[in-house]
């Protein structure tokens, strides 16, 4: 059974869209400790490492087209170092959080999973709309600050605040993830 699992959300992103260039600011500040904590997450045998995106509309498009498309985007540079690794489990998502018509809830409750690890982006849609399903569905929350972009710093702040004291979630760094 599986403890811990890190939930990399929607990082294969072309950065084409409104609020792409401040996103892609604050995203370059998180990809060196991100790739740092997937590269973690694959040498701990009690993590499991998934990755959830939006298919930007797109319902025919598999992993491969998701990930060629974000890396011929405007910002291949921020999607090179955080490409899912083979093997890993990719799902496509449609809106804001990552149990949203996707069989997730399902993949963890099969893993054994206790703990839910959140990184990516959007720090205030995305990965709160993620934090609020994985705590209402039990799970026990980590959020690893230096592993999360926002548009706005101030609504990711809040957006921070909310998953620590409403949902209870532990806030921590990548370095510090997996330590305990």
């Amino acid at each position: 059974m599986t403890t811990f699992a890190l939930v990399v959300i929607d990082m294969l992103n072309p950065y084409d869209h409104q609020d792409a260039e401040p996103l892609a600011e604050k995203a370059a500040a998180i990809v060196d400790p991100l790739a740092e904590l997937i590269a973690s997450a694959e040498e701990c045998d009690d993590v499991e490492l998934l990755y959830v995106n939006d298919n930007y509309g797109d319902f025919a498009a598999d992993r491969r087209e998701i990930e060629e498309r974000a890396l011929k985007g405007r910002r291949p540079d921020l999607v090179r170092p955080v490409l899912p690794p083979p093997g890993c489990a990719f799902l496509p998502k449609v809106r804001h959080s990552v149990f949203f018509g996707t069989p997730l809830e399902y993949l963890l409750s099969r893993l054994g999973v206790r703990t839910v690890v959140l990184a990516g982006q959007v720090t205030e849609q995305c990965v709160l709309y993620s934090a609020l399903d994985a705590y209402v569905r039990k799970y026990d929350l980590t959020v690893p600050t230096d592993c999360v972009a926002a548009i706005h710093d101030d609504l990711g702040e809040a957006a921070l605040r909310m998953m620590e004291r409403n949902m209870s979630a532990r806030l921590t760094t990548a370095r510090e993830c997996f330590s305990g």
